[in-house]
């Protein structure tokens, strides 16, 4: 375990994506809330956008990002349940090289814990792409704030070593 926080100290840069028909920077409250998070943990937010909750828009993001020297770290909040809108996972499928699955079992399990069985309706993930982690997270600030402070960001410094080794 200690091998796994040695690398905690490291300073993210992440891209900030939000997948929304509706939103707006400035009604974007779980933006607001994932670069408190991310910033209050000694990260950056390099890149923030809002896309439509399409597909190509979505992927065509993330391609930009995943090409973007300054991001370490891509998260995307929004798009990941079942509704016919929610298009994240289809769009980010094709760019992994490697999946996650502990991720998304894992989240979904603790998000059980506070929302019930409405946790089963979540797909949120997390893979590798380029040698970045991409994290795939329910639209809610409630998610969003349960995936990065009990998952992303207390091995956010060790999966970037391992990625990069």
């Amino acid at each position: 375990m200690e091998e796994h926080r040695r690398d905690q100290e490291v300073e993210a840069g992440f891209a900030l994506l939000i997948t929304s028909d509706v939103r707006t920077p400035k009604t974007d409250e779980t933006g607001k809330t994932a670069r408190s998070l991310l910033e209050g943990a000694g990260h950056r937010v390099v890149a923030y956008g809002i896309v439509p909750n399409d597909p190509e828009e979505i992927g065509e993001s993330v391609r930009a990002y995943l090409e973007d020297e300054g991001v370490d770290a891509i998260l995307i909040s929004g798009g990941t349940g079942v509704s016919s809108r929610d298009k994240t996972i289809e769009a980010v499928n094709p760019l992994l090289e490697r999946e996650l699955p502990g991720f998304g079992e894992l989240f979904r399990a603790l998000s059980y814990r506070e929302i019930g069985a409405a946790a089963l309706l979540s797909r949120a993930k997390a893979g590798v792409a380029g040698g970045k982690p991409i994290f795939c997270l329910p639209g809610s600030v409630g998610a969003v704030r349960l995936a990065l402070e009990r998952l992303i960001l207390p091995l956010i410094g060790h999966l970037l070593w391992e990625v990069r080794r």
